[in-house]
């Protein structure tokens, strides 16, 4: 395997986001666009993070502008004794191996009733998977979530082992983006 050429160091303030979201997003970074570019690519990208010392793994998010930015949880700020407006010391780098996603439940249901989809999902890349489920995932409505759901079936069934119609950087569409900060 190749040598892991992504690791990055900066400084940077931890912001708040203006609105609550899920999973517990208590507090995000943007990462710098000179780390960001030492990654191996703008849609989602696990890495291994070391804020204030305090090291853990996480999933960055695209901006939509090319770079990404990184989910904290409270646990994670308290484990590091940081917290929101504190300049705070990281260090990431890109994990050897991409870890298997997850599946949401409604997508893991679908694919169980779909076996010729199955079949495909079981054997597409890591990578592919990860798009597929974001795709799913960034739907902003509960309709179209489903129709997400029932187009990957009806792609995977047919074949098809990556997502058409998906900007998983989120720039040609702008469908993504970070969270506003709040003030």
């Amino acid at each position: 395997m190749a040598k892991n050429n992504t690791h990055s160091q900066f400084e940077t303030t931890i912001l708040r986001p203006l609105k609550s979201g899920p999973d517990d997003l208590s507090a995000f970074i943007v990462l710098p666009n000179s780390a960001s570019a030492a990654l191996p690519r703008r849609g989602r990208t696990s890495v291994d993070v070391s804020m204030n010392g305090y090291d853990f793994e996480a999933t960055l998010e695209p901006d939509g502008q090319l770079s990404h930015w990184l989910p904290i949880r409270k646990d994670q700020l308290d484990a590091a004794s940081v917290g929101v407006g504190d300049l705070v010391s990281f260090s990431i780098i890109a994990v050897e191996k991409e870890p298997e996603p997850a599946i949401p439940a409604d997508f893991q249901q679908a694919l169980a009733a779909a076996p010729e989809a199955r079949a495909v999902w079981d054997d597409t890349t890591t990578i592919a998977r990860v798009d597929w489920i974001h795709w799913i995932v960034t739907a902003k409505q509960a309709k179209t979530r489903a129709k997400r759901i029932a187009d990957a079936c009806d792609m995977l069934a047919s074949g098809k082992r990556r997502v058409c119609c998906f900007d998983p950087s989120g720039y040609y569409s702008k469908a993504l983006s970070a969270p506003k900060a709040a003030e």
